[in-house]
């Protein structure tokens, strides 16, 4: 008689809840079930875990129901060939004759477990046991499991790609002006999605699969294009990037305590919070400093073409800039800084920013010293209320925000 391993542990089964984000999104110590440890740990004995009033993740259970399985299944493939003196197909005969139904009611409670199961972590870790154990029989040189862990995967495997398939769909289909009111801060969607890629890169790279990356390419990218429709119901384009960079930065810190920092997903991360970065720093350094970054532009894109003489006249504008700039650069900066730090939840991504846009400034103002040490400038009277360069890197020194 078949012995139903999982129907005895049933009452020991922790189903997690379709609203727990913890369960749902998140590895947690989930992952550990992988380590050589545990993979290989002893089985749960149900009376003993009766008394401790224990419940167990499903991929708990089915690692040891599967640990099990295989240690037994080991022997008694070695023990019928010794035995009886078998080899090669007629042990598999054999052993399929004695454990086949057994095998075959374990492969219907998956299939009727796998049928209402939205766990994807779950059926992502059993993927994985699989694979290791499968590894395990191939090293003790073991047939007798070989078609048996193919039927497990060819169970698996479609569920979890579906399972991602419709996770792919809901942020696909999902209409931004119907998830309440606008903010700058991380959204809840990226962040789950962040936890639990995360999730699955981190359990993925131990075993690496294609099909894996694939599926998690296809959902990076609709999630890539949800953070720009919500952005995009921002009516200002300084609150769009606020709000990109604030997702960017929270998905790629979330990723990288899991995923290696060369994975497809961190480095996609990256260069878009670089680039998003980039633009911030050049749409809050326009409205203090915009008058002079569009003058040095004008030059040095003239410079390149020998026609800066067009701007000769310009000595009312150079005027104007030059003391504007002495006048009120601390006040600017100081007022940079205190809106920064009150736009972005991360207080280190925070600080990045505000030296990436006192660093930009002094190039931008670096390069109006040397326009106007062009020729066509140097009479200019008002070249000496230029502040020396050094003296400003000395003075921008002491708005940088301490750790």
């Amino acid at each position: 008689m078949a012995f139903d391993f999982f129907n005895y542990f049933a009452g020991f089964f922790s189903k997690p809840s379709l609203k727990s984000r913890n369960t749902i999104f998140t590895l947690g110590q989930r992952g550990e079930v992988l380590s050589p440890a545990e993979l290989e740990g002893p089985i749960l004995i149900p009376h003993a875990a009766q008394r401790g009033d224990s419940r167990y993740p499903y991929e708990t259970l089915f690692r040891s129901q599967h640990y099990a399985l295989l240690d037994n299944g080991c022997r008694e493939f070695l023990f019928l060939s010794d035995f009886f003196m078998v080899a090669g197909n007629s042990a598999l005969d054999l052993f399929n004759s004695i454990m086949g139904k057994t095998l075959s009611m374990f492969l219907k409670n998956l299939s009727t477990y796998l049928s209402d199961c939205y766990d994807s972590i779950a059926v992502f870790l059993c993927i994985h046991i699989i694979l290791r154990f499968r590894a395990i029989t191939a090293k003790r040189n073991i047939p007798a499991l070989d078609k048996y862990w193919e039927a497990v995967l060819e169970l698996l495997w479609p569920r979890f790609e579906l399972i991602l398939e419709m996770n792919i769909q809901s942020i696909r289909n999902t209409d931004p002006q119907k998830l309440g009111v606008l903010d700058t801060r991380p959204h809840y969607i990226t962040r789950r999605y962040a936890e639990f890629s995360s999730a699955i890169v981190s359990i993925n790279q131990t075993f690496p699969n294609e099909r894996t990356n694939t599926l998690l390419g296809q959902l990076q990218i609709e999630v890539e294009n949800f953070v720009l429709k919500m952005a995009a119901e921002f009516p200002s384009r300084r609150d769009q990037l606020i709000f990109l960079i604030n997702n960017y930065d929270m998905m790629l810190s979330v990723l990288m305590e899991r995923a290696a920092d060369d994975s497809k997903e961190v480095e996609g991360f990256q260069q878009l919070l670089l680039a998003r970065t980039q633009e911030f720093i050049e749409e809050i350094l326009s409205s203090p400093f915009g008058g002079m970054i569009a003058f040095v532009k004008e030059s040095e894109a003239l410079i390149e073409k020998g026609q800066l003489e067009k701007l000769k006249n310009d000595e009312a504008r150079i005027t104007q800039l030059v003391r504007g700039f002495s006048s009120t650069w601390k006040q600017s900066v100081e007022a940079l800084s205190q809106d920064v730090m009150r736009s972005f939840t991360n207080f280190k991504n925070g600080t990045s920013i505000i030296q990436g846009a006192l660093t930009q400034l002094i190039q931008y103002y670096h390069g109006f010293h040397k326009v106007l040490s062009q020729p066509t400038f140097r009479s200019l009277a008002v070249r000496s209320e230029l502040i020396n360069l050094h003296h400003l890197m000395v003075e921008v020194k002491k708005h940088k925000p301490n750790f």
